[in-house]
């Protein structure tokens, strides 16, 4: 078995695995979680034993990392900076009116986090969320469905 060039996996993939952590973890934590998921790719690569679906084990890969950076921003949450006065911080922070439902995104189960990303951000039909994900499509109707059905109680509330 003959895998590509390592430059190639990055040259084809990092573009849409950047719009998938960004979904996941948000702007300022994607960065962060994509040099981790090549660097991560990268030391496993050589032990690889088939080249199957190497797009399938990048997202893998990236949706440990963005789960690794959720509970990491649960568990050092910047309170601190809450009660400074906006005209005080380096600049305005930019609120998008969706703000809240990516926040609630990112506080769903890993599972439902990224098949619902694959299916709204990407536009993926359920048997390409499941072949991404690596489990089947009617699993990764469930993760979506699960996920929304989580949603709408939190918009509900």
């Amino acid at each position: 078995m003959r895998l590509p060039p390592f430059q190639r996996l990055v040259d084809d993939h990092a573009a849409e695995l950047h719009r998938f952590l960004v979904a996941s973890v948000g702007v300022v934590d994607a960065e962060d979680c994509l040099q981790d998921t090549f660097l991560s790719a990268l030391r496993a690569y050589p032990r690889l034993h088939h080249a199957d679906n190497l797009r399938a084990w990048l997202y893998t890969i990236a949706q440990r990392k963005a789960t690794d950076a959720v509970r990491a921003h649960r568990r050092h949450r910047a309170t601190d900076l809450d009660g400074v006065a906006e005209d005080r911080l380096a600049s305005p922070p930019h609120r998008s009116p969706d703000d809240e439902l990516w926040m609630s995104v990112r506080g769903l189960p890993a599972k439902q986090r990224a098949a619902l990303v694959h299916r709204y951000v990407f536009d993926l039909a359920y048997r390409d969320v499941g072949e991404r994900m690596g489990i089947s499509e009617e699993a990764a109707r469930q993760n979506v469905s699960a996920g929304l059905r989580r949603l709408r109680m939190e918009v509900d509330r």
